[in-house]
């Protein structure tokens, strides 16, 4: 090749290596630049900083994705119980994270064994806490039946150890979900050099412990204020950068770090059906091609296919006296309940959405499902609250001195705000005046009942609920004649305990009683129906009622943002 033309070729080759070079400049700086101001964002000398390279919200430990969608919740089968309380109804789901499998006993020890760790039960104060998040291991006990083994081994055994924990009442899983969103959130924060590593075994103890909404309010209030833990390794690795007076700054996460993971929840009723149905598989096109009654496809809980052919698909009660099918000839592997991923998943890779444990949802239960007021991501059971706040404006933080107890129906003591965490109270006038989407703190009772669960039964023991100040409840009583028990304390501290032996009570139904949903190995095949809908007071628990947590996604709808559309 001619040598003019081989150094005219290397002059384009450079000319268009430069051109790229700038348009990736002006892409990267366009991209630090802020389109309000013109001014640098991230900037080394200060000012706004934000995660300008977010791609994606990280999958939190045991979550799989669930992606939203429009569905039509309720009743697929004949409604043999005639109580007609799950009424079809068309909904949309945002997407989602949900545990691939259910809490099992393993999960549910390591949160206990925190506990232990951090509140010893041999301190008094701390007593309480531990015992409060015990599950109730006497519910395998049965007058007529030799269930000891499982009363003593169930919970610690190692042969149990990937078994779904039960037991456990619905606020003790809320509980233990909260415990879950801190330890997640405080291990995200030591990975990303905010918080000293392994600060979660060496530094933690009753007066220094992590909680991710304090670290967001006030950083300098988790660990006690341990410095060495909170800026112990903030910034290694980072720009250190300084205000005016020298003081360094952006030294702590926000929540425009990107870096704080979302919490662990229950999910509510709406995501529990989507997600157990994983319609996928039935979708054509912009449709549905038909309604599903299990969360696999087909009519039948035996599997259809060659390989497995006759295997239940399911942990589920057979028939009378039948909990697991004829031994060694496909039956379904359990009799009691069963290790998680024994069954195949559906389509959304979760196990167990049929059969094995019943599980707690969010909701607080109601016969009527309100879509007519809301037909997205529907939920009842919304009490808002927001940060206390001490007289110098700075947030009220829990002390070993005023931990917040409940005190249950069945006389159980539990702890709801533990040292480190952020007082809750109720929103007030300051957040609803003259708002048209809320207006008070608690929606429980917002557009209740039909016009058969309408009528007044108590109103003079309403009028004196209202005196007292429990109006919400009297609300409640309104419409719903449930027994109202007692639990009081005598001048000795000792608990009395006063059952309600009215003969006119009505109803089971009040604010406390919470929606459980799917099989369990106790239940027939007609409550494996994704469906189908029960309810049990939230501060009580069986042998049958395990749970799962979920995780809200932020950001896309989808993971494949440029998927093909139909």
């Amino acid at each position: 090749m001619d040598m003019k033309k081989v150094v005219a070729l290397k002059v384009m080759v450079v000319l268009a290596l430069s051109v790229t070079a700038i348009g990736c400049k002006k892409s990267s700086s366009s991209k630090n630049s802020s389109r309000a101001t013109g001014w640098q964002i991230n900037d080394k000398e200060g000012g706004f900083q934000y995660n300008t390279k977010f791609q994606e919200q990280e999958t939190s430990p045991g979550l799989v994705f669930v992606e939203g969608g429009t569905f039509t919740k309720g009743k697929v089968q004949d409604d043999v119980m005639h109580d007609w309380n799950n009424t079809p109804t068309q909904q949309h789901v945002q997407s989602f994270y949900m545990d691939e499998t259910e809490v099992t006993n393993m999960m549910y020890l390591e949160y206990l064994d925190w506990i232990k760790r951090v509140y010893p039960p041999t301190d008094e104060n701390f007593r309480a806490i531990y015992h409060g998040a015990l599950p109730d291991t006497l519910v395998w006990r049965n007058r007529l039946g030799f269930n000891e083994i499982m009363t003593e081994n169930y919970l610690r055994h190692p042969g149990y150890a990937e078994y779904p924990v039960v037991g456990v009442s619905w606020i003790q899983a809320v509980e233990f979900a909260n415990w879950r969103s801190d330890r997640v959130g405080e291990m995200a924060l030591q990975k990303a050099g905010y918080l000293k590593r392994g600060s979660h075994i060496t530094d933690v103890n009753s007066d220094a412990t992590f909680s991710t909404d304090t670290y967001i309010n006030s950083p300098t209030s988790t660990y006690g204020g341990n410095e060495e833990v909170i800026n112990g390794e903030s910034r290694r690795g980072r720009n250190e950068q300084t205000d005016a007076d020298g003081n360094p700054v952006n030294i702590y996460a926000k929540r425009e770090s990107g870096a704080i993971p979302l919490k662990y929840r229950l999910p509510t009723e709406t995501e529990w059906e989507y997600a157990a149905l994983g319609l996928s598989e039935l979708r054509s096109y912009n449709l549905y091609r038909g309604r599903k009654k299990y969360p696999w496809d087909g009519q039948y809980t035996r599997s259809g296919k060659r390989k497995n052919r006759g295997d239940q698909k399911a942990n589920f009660k057979q028939g009378k006296g039948d909990y697991g099918g004829i031994a060694g000839w496909s039956d379904d592997g359990a009799d009691i309940t069963n290790e998680v991923k024994s069954y195949a998943p559906n389509d959304f890779g979760l196990y167990d959405m049929a059969g094995n444990v019943a599980e707690w949802v969010a909701d607080v239960y109601r016969p009527i499902i309100d879509d007519e007021f809301n037909d997205f991501n529907y939920y009842r059971g919304n009490v808002y609250t927001k940060n206390a706040i001490n007289d110098d404006g700075t947030v009220k933080i829990v002390t070993s001195d005023d931990i917040v107890y409940d005190t249950l129906s069945n006389g159980k003591v539990v702890a709801r705000n533990l040292p480190g965490e952020i007082l809750q109270v109720p929103v007030d006038e300051n957040e609803t005046y003259l708002r048209t989407n809320f207006d008070k703190s608690n929606a429980i009772n917002f557009r209740d009942g039909d016009k058969r669960s309408s009528r007044n039964f108590e109103s003079f023991n309403d009028d004196e609920e209202l005196e007292t100040g429990n109006k919400a409840d009297a609300q409640t009583r309104q419409m719903y004649n449930s027994p109202k028990h007692s639990i009081t304390r005598d001048s000795l501290g000792n608990i009395v305990r006063e059952f309600d032996k009215n003969n006119n009570r009505s109803s089971l139904i009040n604010d406390e009683v919470r929606v459980y949903k799917g099989g369990s190995w106790k239940d027939r095949e007609y409550w494996l129906d994704p469906a189908q809908r029960r309810y049990f007071p939230q501060d009580m628990a069986t042998d049958y009622i395990g749970f799962r947590c979920a995780m809200s996604r932020v950001g896309s709808k989808s993971k494949d943002k440029n998927k093909t559309k139909n």
